[in-house]
């Protein structure tokens, strides 16, 4: 059994290699523990080897199994790009530094721009915003510096009920007043459901596409055409831009501002609590409001510029999560064109080849063609006294991180996947495998799935508790 502390290691006599005696040390009273240990245990150094060692395989990430979380894009991030990050000519600068001594990295940053820019369609792009929360509201506080300067009174945000919870959060506090409109009934957004909202007041619709459902709007253009014809701004949401990159482009379906997730699409990684980037790109009209400075390059230097008088000014600390830049610019560089677009085209194939085999034994209320994601329903285990949570809760014993559970919230009790484009067949029939079993066993062994997890060293909480106390011990 795998004890919490090396405290619990604490021996009486130690034999093995590196045998250390036990140490009576004199530690300042506010850093001992509140315990009546008041020395070191005495372990060898295999012993605390195998105890670390043992820790860290109580860590789930990408490189141990897949990690199919809906709308996240939690891709195997190439090692090559970590190396190139960690190189001591990166490590070892400082955004202090005069502009001629760091000119390879303002040159990182002024090609990434442009390559983000061709990707997405947009004219002009900021790497300064550190997730995608963050550029979403970057584009909002961009849109509402536009009407300001164009003296329009607009202040009306368009949201889908399928949208991202970030969307409605980042509008209010840029000032937005939010209209919902419901999906219809092929999980899109209607024209007709926007028309009642299309006047003197509106500002901008979020969208992305595809949407949260793994569908794709097909009525964009017309979508596009409405909202620039009563004189607003669509946004982009780019966290799904891995089911179409390389193949079409937000600029192309009549966006004006769009974000994206370099730490989800652009691999750089995902997931563990940071650094992340979400750039944010617009059209040209808008190019005046981004935040400064900007990378200008005139044939031979590179420069920081702050000249830019309609500017929303800075967003963040120096010049956005510059680390996180690196290993995107590699994996774009290393990739190419056409490996770009096989992005979407293999996400794409694994999410119908999932859809289709979980489609056997779940309920997948927009059963069609789907992009890099899709949405599964467990309503009908309500009727069996299970939730989707616990269906998810037994996928950790085995060995399998649970999908997305509960969101997009139109969708009761709802499962949403994407595999991403990482994913071998073998690692896509596990998964389908490990989900059968756990819904099997809903039926015959019911109490170990409601209990579950099981087999976990963490086992099942209590959830109202566990939101109210805050105070976390092992």
């Amino acid at each position: 059994m795998l004890e919490g502390s090396l405290f619990d290691k604490k021996r009486s006599k130690v034999t093995g290699y590196i045998d250390t005696p036990e140490v009576e040390l004199e530690i300042p009273e506010k850093f001992l523990r509140r315990s009546s240990l008041s020395a070191f245990p005495s372990l060898s150094e295999l012993e605390v080897v195998r105890h670390f060692t043992n820790l860290s395989r109580l860590n789930y990430g990408i490189d141990n199994n897949i990690y199919p979380l809906g709308s996240c894009s939690m891709k195997y991030n190439p090692k090559i790009n970590e190396f190139l990050a960690e190189m001591e000519e990166f490590l070892d600068i400082h955004p202090y530094m005069d502009e001629e001594y760091v000119q390879g990295a303002l040159k990182i940053i002024y090609e990434l721009e442009r390559f983000l820019c061709e990707i997405t369609g947009m004219d002009g792009f900021t790497l300064q915003p550190s997730a995608g929360a963050h550029g979403e509201l970057t584009g909002l506080l961009i849109a509402k510096a536009y009407f300001e300067d164009r003296k329009e009174d607009r202040d009306l945000v368009i949201v889908p009920d399928s949208a991202h919870g970030t969307n409605p959060a980042s509008a209010v506090m840029a000032g937005f007043r939010v209209v919902e409109v419901k999906s219809d009934g092929r999980g899109l957004v209607s024209p007709s459901a926007i028309k009642p909202f299309l006047n003197d007041r509106i500002a901008l619709i979020m969208l992305t596409n595809p949407n949260t459902l793994g569908l794709f709007e097909e009525d964009i253009y017309d979508i596009a055409q409405l909202i620039h014809d009563a004189g607003g701004l669509l946004y982009y949401d780019g966290a799904n831009l891995n089911g179409i990159i390389g193949i079409t482009r937000p600029g192309d379906m009549g966006f004006d501002i769009v974000h994206l997730n370099l730490h989800k699409t652009f691999s750089a990684p995902h997931g563990g609590g940071g650094p992340g980037s979400g750039p944010l790109g617009v059209k040209d009209f808008l190019v005046p409001f981004l935040p400064v400075p900007r990378v200008l390059f005139n044939g031979n230097f590179y420069s920081l510029n702050y000249d830019f008088p309609k500017s929303i000014g800075k967003v963040k600390c120096f010049y956005g999560n510059f680390t996180v830049l690196i290993k995107a610019y590699c994996y774009i560089r290393l990739l190419g064109k056409e490996g770009l677009k096989s992005i979407a085209e293999i996400s794409t194939l694994n999410a119908n080849y999932l859809q289709k085999r979980i489609g056997e034994f779940l309920e997948v209320p927009y059963k069609r063609l789907c992009k890099h994601e899709f949405v599964a329903s467990l309503r009908s285990f309500r009727n069996k006294g299970f939730r989707a949570l616990d269906i998810a809760k037994r996928l950790i014993d085995k060995g399998v991180h649970p999908p997305t559970v509960y969101f997009p919230l139109i969708v009761e009790e709802a499962f949403m996947i994407e595999p991403t484009e990482t994913e071998s067949l073998d690692s896509l029939d596990r998964f389908v495998e490990a989900l059968k079993e756990v819904v099997e066993e809903a039926s015959n062994s019911p109490d170990i799935v409601r209990e579950a997890p099981k087999e976990h060293i963490i086992k099942r909480i209590d959830e109202a508790k566990a939101s109210r106390m805050l105070r976390v011990k092992w």
